[in-house]
């Protein structure tokens, strides 16, 4: 469901494979009993078109279920424990003196994890 990679890609505004991301929290939300019944119906390629149309805008996951909700924000928890450091301490990095000694592929990769960074917390809000 996710690709090679099992990852999703957040951008600020929305969720850039959204389809992934909603077919998996509607999986991994279901009960056995209504996972079993989805699979029976080959439900894996009907799925109706507005939900082929909707766009998991930042908005809507504001309103997912709650049990998505949860998946979402332990998941991001998660992810945001793989780092080795925290939002604070990347932001600190950013704005002292040590930042200028750094070569330029580390300050461009510690801006990357940065917006990476701010993304997920940004994500963990909506879902709280």
């Amino acid at each position: 469901m996710v690709g090679e990679e099992g990852a999703f890609v957040l951008g600020w505004d929305e969720v850039l494979t959204e389809e992934e991301l909603s077919m998996t929290l509607k999986v991994l939300c279901m009960s056995e009993e209504e996972f079993k019944e989805y699979k029976e119906q080959d439900g894996w390629e009907d799925d109706s078109e507005e939900e082929e149309n909707s766009t998991l805008s930042n908005e809507a996951l504001s309103r997912l279920k709650t049990p998505c909700k949860k998946l979402l924000y332990d998941s991001v928890l998660l992810t945001l424990e793989s780092y080795r450091a925290d939002l604070k301490a990347e932001q600190d990095l950013l704005n002292n003196e040590a930042y200028k000694k750094l070569s330029r592929r580390e300050q461009q990769a510690l801006h990357v994890r940065y917006g990476q960074k701010m993304i997920l917390h940004q994500l963990l809000e909506l879902v709280k």
